[in-house]
């Protein structure tokens, strides 16, 4: 069965920015190598893994307001390519799901409960690990090495590097800390605590309330440094988690088999010089050689 693709587009297009070089520009000099960059990723992702269902994440942000070091700084060149980036793939029939108050991840998370095929989630961002679920299946295709390689992550793959049941990536990353979420994690508890404990206690409420009832157990001398970070144990999973049932509408995803928006499109091609990034995309989208 052809998989449901699912970009987390935030991602994808800052490792797009980083990964092309920002001297590709538009006739007026405005970088437009972010814009590229995803184009041609979903130009390849597109024909090398032939998913019968597309969908993009939205975005809101408000992991970054909960735990306020959180998320990326985006360079100027950057944010003034992210609305292009929307139209663009707007126009050319991308679907995009949403919803009030929830984050991409949320949305990626709740379209991967919902579906009843195999899904591909595209990203750079390994909160998204947690969702792995090898028995549907539920892989992740990790961005780690620029636009090109794609490490596919499965249950086993997150077990075997970080040595953690498949789907428990996000109490480790709260434990062992992950600056990409500005997340610092619990002083003294390195990747080897951190997975011990996740091996003990399974959650990050079950280590609270073993603490709370006296209970030992917990390796590494580990306790008196959870103790010591109850505040943030108790706020810091949230920024980690994802929820899979937030109020997304079904938005089909089926690839399009033309542009949703001819005229537009063409005209933003005009304006940002899109080029043989663009004619790749839409070649691939609407299944042309």
């Amino acid at each position: 069965m052809s998989p449901l693709m699912l970009l987390d587009t935030a991602s994808l297009y800052f490792r797009a920015y980083y990964g092309v070089p920002e001297t590709l520009t538009a006739p007026d000099g405005t970088p437009v190598n972010a814009i590229r960059g995803l184009l041609d990723m979903i130009a390849r992702l597109v024909r090398a893994r032939h998913p019968g269902q597309l969908a993009r994440g939205g975005v809101h942000h408000l992991r970054a307001d909960a735990w306020p070091d959180g998320g990326e700084e985006v360079p100027p060149a950057l944010a003034a390519q992210v609305p292009v980036i929307e139209e663009v793939l707007a126009a050319a029939g991308v679907a995009m799901a949403g919803a009030p108050g929830y984050e991409a991840d949320d949305v990626i998370g709740t379209l991967t409960a919902r579906a009843s095929c195999p899904v591909e989630i595209v990203t750079g961002d390994r909160d998204l690990f947690q969702l792995v679920d090898d028995e549907r299946p539920v892989r992740v295709l990790y961005t780690q090495r620029g636009l090109i390689k794609l490490d596919v992550v499965d249950e086993s793959a997150v077990t075997a590097r970080y040595h953690i049941p498949g789907r428990a990536y996000a109490d480790y990353a709260v434990l062992r800390g992950d600056p990409s979420d500005g997340l610092p994690g619990v002083p003294g508890v390195g990747e080897k605590t951190a997975a011990a404990l996740v091996r003990t206690f399974g959650t990050i409420e079950a280590m609270l309330a073993a603490i709370e009832a006296g209970h030992g157990g917990f390796p590494m001398n580990s306790r008196p440094k959870l103790a010591a970070a109850r505040d943030y144990l108790s706020v810091a999973p949230g920024v980690t988690r994802v929820a899979t049932d937030a109020p997304v509408p079904d938005v089909g995803g089926a690839l399009p088999l033309t542009p949703a928006a001819p005229d537009r499109l063409t005209a933003l091609d005009e304006r940002w010089d899109l080029g043989s990034s663009l004619r790749r995309a839409l070649s691939a989208l609407t299944g042309q050689s």
